[in-house]
């Protein structure tokens, strides 16, 4: 009987396990769960027989050893800092691995290692990054292969709070990972403008945003995305004038967070000695300029804004002028914001998810410049099943099933930008309404 490791069992894998072990089902595989909880592992395996919970401490080598070379198949749903000694293991024991975090300069190193001895080591396959690359590469090779030559490409993904579930001013819940949230922009981002090096440092990302209209749902803002010259090479579009990634948000969010962001209230480079015995309110007062007037007032003037304004209003409900205690020592304020939004954008049993992703692609084809969109929107069940599980989980256990039946053996890359990969995995996801609405438009004549 064939072995599937699957470590971590938390929210973002509940998909990724109940797929997994419904065709474990099927084909007779047996599926391990290894959680440092083992009582949430044991939750997730409970209806199958061919599946056992147990728990494992990560930094327990032994047995995180003993349990990999059992496998035949490790997935890790670890955060991504502690893939690499699971993919230390997998070479020296010779399993395959797969992941859906980005690949790192030290992951893709050892993928390298892994290539060498015909394992597969495939990250990124899971929604963003994953689904965006399956997607987006599908399309670039269908223009080329058309003879259409590429002049732009963009692509943008949200994980949002859909309509029926939109109940706060910021019209955004946590979906994902918390701490990426408070963090996201940070660094340089960077992208190509016809033929531009564009460089936006994290002070101009959240202002310097864009918009977007998402048919049927309206118009919503972007900001831009890590790095996005990586992309040129991945992608194959070394000689593009135009590449741009972003991150997809509800209008008004970006220049709400970019007060925050003004403010100081992001800054995770230290912490706080006494943290715990102030208050929300005593925090926002630490960094705003002393004066007679009310601390409300000051953060608007310091801001430019009217304190009655949409971004004071955003500011005020997420509780930056609340009396309540901290109670987190030693805190980042970055920490600290977290642990503050934690309470007020946590999802409520029945709120709903909802997922955006859209690529534009521009390019010439018969002496014309058409524009070809290519859209998904997917909401969730609810606050269990999400729609951001759901298309984390799916590519991830559609490309496991793959290649436990030898329908998959590349070793060729480390992510799932190949045809004999996003291919059948695409084709699959169809089954369960993971399908992509395409408008193509003719923009002019090129003389």
């Amino acid at each position: 009987m064939k072995d599937i490791l699957i470590i971590g069992a938390g929210r973002s894998a509940t998909t990724l396990i109940n797929y997994v072990l419904k065709k474990a089902k099927t084909h007779q595989w047996n599926v391990v769960v290894a959680d440092a909880n083992v009582e949430l592992a044991k939750q997730k395996v409970a209806t199958y027989d061919q599946a056992s919970a147990v728990e494992l401490d990560i930094k327990n080598v032994e047995r995180r050893r003993q349990l990999i070379s059992e496998a035949e198949v490790v997935v890790s749903m670890l955060p991504a800092f502690l893939h690499i000694e699971v993919a230390r293991d997998c070479i020296m024991l010779k399993k395959h691995l797969m992941t859906a975090s980005y690949v790192s300069k030290e992951m893709a190193e050892l993928g390298e290692q892994a290539r060498a001895l015909g394992l597969i080591f495939m990250g990124e396959i899971g929604l963003d990054p994953g689904l965006d690359h399956m997607s987006a590469m599908q399309k670039i090779h269908e223009i080329e292969e058309m003879g259409g030559v590429l002049t732009s490409f963009q692509s943008y993904t949200g994980g949002l709070i859909a309509p029926e579930s939109d109940d706060n001013p910021w019209h955004y819940k946590f979906t994902w990972n918390p701490r990426n949230v408070v963090l996201s922009g940070q660094g340089v981002a960077r992208y190509l403008e016809d033929g531009v090096v564009k460089f936006v440092p994290y002070n101009r990302v959240f202002k310097n945003h864009k918009t977007t209209e998402i048919e049927g749902l309206g118009t919503y803002e972007v900001y831009a995305n890590r790095n996005s010259l990586l992309y040129l090479k991945i992608y194959g579009l070394e000689n593009i004038p135009s590449i741009f990634r972003g991150t997809i948000r509800h209008l008004g969010f970006c220049d709400a967070w970019n007060a925050l962001i003004r403010i100081g209230l992001t800054d995770d480079a230290f912490s706080i000695a006494d943290s715990a015995n102030m208050t929300y309110r005593d925090l926002t007062e630490a960094y705003i300029p002393k004066g007679e007037l009310p601390l409300e007032n000051r953060v608007a003037a310091f801001l430019n804004e009217e304190v009655d304004s949409p971004i004071m209003k955003k500011l005020e409900w997420a509780g930056l002028f609340s009396d309540e205690r901290i109670e987190l020592n030693n805190a980042s304020p970055a920490k600290i914001l977290e642990k503050l939004l934690l309470k007020k954008w946590k999802l409520k049993p029945t709120d709903k998810d909802m997922i955006i992703m859209k690529h534009e692609f521009e390019y010439i084809l018969n002496g014309r410049k058409e524009l070809q969109t290519s859209t998904l929107v997917m909401e969730g069940e609810d606050q269990v099943h999400t729609a951001m599980a759901k298309l984390v989980g799916l590519p991830l256990g559609i490309f496991v099933k793959l290649v436990m039946e030898g329908e998959i053996t590349s070793t060729k890359t480390s992510i799932p930008v190949v045809k004999e990969v996003y291919e059948p995995v695409l084709k699959e996801l169809k089954e369960y309404g993971v399908e992509f609405v395409e408008r193509t438009f003719s923009l002019e004549a090129v003389s």
